[in-house]
């Protein structure tokens, strides 16, 4: 990805998985969480968090459809980078080796 060539590898990627049903519709103008994992690697992000997705019915998709994806999706990955998804106004504390 040119992100990656020009950049580098991000230390924190915000990538968006919901409002990707259906497909034929969505995929123009959002990832689905499969589409979100492989993102994840090809950027060759420290980690990831999972983002635009579980606070408005915007697409088929359902409240909790994007998050189990997306745990399907990491079930093929080799895990080696975190990718999470926090619930509706969960908190991720960066540390000082964090910090960008």
């Amino acid at each position: 990805m040119e992100i990656g060539k020009r950049m580098g590898a991000p230390r924190l990627a915000l990538l968006p998985i919901g409002a990707y049903k259906p497909e034929w519709f969505m995929s123009p103008v959002h990832m689905s969480p499969a589409q979100a994992v492989e993102v994840h690697r090809v950027l060759g992000a420290e980690r990831s968090l999972a983002i635009h997705w579980g606070t408005f019915q915007l697409a088929d998709d359902g409240a909790s459809e994007p998050v189990e994806d997306l745990r399907r999706a990491l079930s093929g990955h080799d895990g080696s980078a975190p990718f999470e998804a926090l619930p509706n106004g969960g908190v991720l504390e960066l540390g000082a080796a964090d910090a960008m």
